[in-house]
């Protein structure tokens, strides 16, 4: 069984509205469509197994249980929020390959951890008990963390502001 990735998208988004914007981020157009297809575009094209996790939940740690317990059983998960729209395909296979050896894996780029965080089968438990605004840091505090180094600049660039779309823009169509 391959690990399943867990695009959350439940999230309010009230920093982007806050910066100028008009729409929701995961809404907001990037090179012509929205932030959220481009990223569940690299998802599909991983030919991993997937869930979009959109239904309104208090917390992202919430978000992360109802997702996992929605795929269950799986061999792991990829925690990818939705907010990402330049993670390549490649990434997330690195990482879901990186799940047969580590319990828990962080891509990092140049340094700065990123996402999606994998997840082993063995975190399991521990996943379907997340609950608020924290996410899995605990579960990867308990777990200890494999760092895999990327040459994924998409796996740090989430979109949080106008200004963060705009950057993206810049990076699809320089």
């Amino acid at each position: 069984m391959r690990p399943t990735v867990i695009v959350l998208a439940s999230g309010r988004g009230e920093r982007f509205t806050a910066s100028g914007g008009t729409t929701h981020k995961l809404q907001a157009l990037l090179a012509g469509k929205p932030v959220l297809q481009h990223t569940l575009d690299a998802v599909r094209a991983s030919g991993l197994p997937w869930h979009l996790e959109d239904a309104g939940h208090p917390g992202m740690g919430d978000s992360i249980a109802a997702a996992v317990r929605a795929t269950w059983p799986s061999s792991g998960w990829l925690v990818l929020p939705g907010d990402l729209p330049l993670i390549r395909s490649d990434t997330l296979r690195s990482i879901a390959a990186a799940l047969q050896a580590h319990d828990v894996v962080v891509p990092l780029y140049r340094g700065q951890r990123g996402h999606p965080v994998g997840f082993h089968a063995r975190c399991g438990e521990a996943l379907l008990n997340l609950k608020g605004a924290r996410g899995a840091a605990a579960v990867v505090l308990a777990h200890g963390a494999f760092e895999l180094d990327m040459q994924d600049i998409g796996c740090v660039t989430d979109i949080d502001t106008v200004d963060d779309l705009r950057a993206a823009e810049l990076r699809i169509n320089p």
